[in-house]
């Protein structure tokens, strides 16, 4: 595997890929990679001939109180996660490379409807963030494929409704959530838990499990799903941020007739902000 670090470079490795005929696969991440990149890079190395990853911690994305400067940079163990997987370039950009007019004129990004509320509501701007440096990326990269995790939902939903819009010529994938065997979704922040809190962090996926399993028996008070879910999160000691069913394509509120739902939590637990989700079908619809 290469690392470069220009975006000149860049498109003469993946110009140098097209010339003999590869397809292209793009996996962006912001580093500190675990067994969840690890399984989108295997994953694009399924679909394409030739795999790019970026690591760029993006600070468009992050909110004046977030963890920006706390965020773990791991290059070393990242590359060596990235070889093992499959990846054949890591562009492993500076900010003054992505941005080198600053942020302050970078032209932005905005996708209505699916970036709002949820994660949306909790961090301001962030999808905007997200949305132009995955573009940015899609525009120096041009990949036919990109791979994206599920436990990120929303994004997902942002990026796939991004495309679309701008009719980007990209087939978007979302590869399904790798759980630790408590079921906690794998994230780099998980890093910041004791072992005894990702013990306890479990208590996210169990509920949305039991949402889902209440909904697909027919159970149809929301409230007293969600109300009932965050009371045992607070009571392992978790701070609600969010706990909401969706409707799983648009994120818009439930509806009747509604197959295809997804519910979604964000918590604190200490520190540290934790997402989760669970995507379900309904026979009968809702």
């Amino acid at each position: 595997m290469n690392t470069v670090k220009t975006v000149r470079e860049l498109r003469a490795a993946v110009a140098e890929a097209r010339k003999q005929g590869k397809q292209i696969a793009l996996v962006p991440t912001m580093g500190n990679l675990h067994a969840g990149h690890a399984a989108l890079v295997e994953k694009a190395a399924q679909c394409a001939d030739f795999v790019v990853a970026s690591i760029f911690v993006n600070p468009m994305q992050f909110g004046p109180t977030e963890d920006l400067d706390k965020y773990p940079r791991t290059l070393q163990a990242d590359q060596q996660r990235l070889t093992e997987a499959g990846c054949h370039l890591l562009f492993h950009p500076d900010v003054e490379e992505m941005y080198p007019g600053g942020m302050g004129e970078q032209t932005r990004v905005s996708v209505p409807g699916v970036s709002e509320g949820l994660c949306g509501a909790s961090r301001p701007g962030h999808f905007e963030g997200v949305a132009t440096v995955v573009t940015k990326l899609f525009n120096m990269v041009q990949p036919d494929i990109a791979v994206f995790g599920q436990k990120d939902f929303q994004q997902l939903a942002v990026i796939r409704t991004m495309v679309r819009d701008l009719n980007m010529p990209i087939q978007i994938i979302g590869e399904p959530t790798v759980r630790a065997e408590s079921g906690l979704a794998l994230s780099s922040r998980n890093g910041y838990l004791s072992d005894e809190q990702r013990e306890t962090a479990s208590v996210l996926y169990r509920s949305l499990q039991q949402i889902a399993q209440a909904i697909q028996s027919g159970e149809r008070d929301l409230a007293k799903l969600l109300v009932a879910a965050q009371q045992e999160h607070a009571a392992a000691g978790l701070r609600a941020d969010y706990l909401e069913v969706r409707e799983a394509q648009s994120l818009r509120a439930v509806k009747p007739g509604d197959r295809e739902l997804v519910v979604l939590v964000a918590a604190y637990l200490g520190n540290t902000r934790l997402i989760d989700n669970l995507s379900f079908s309904l026979d009968q619809g809702y």
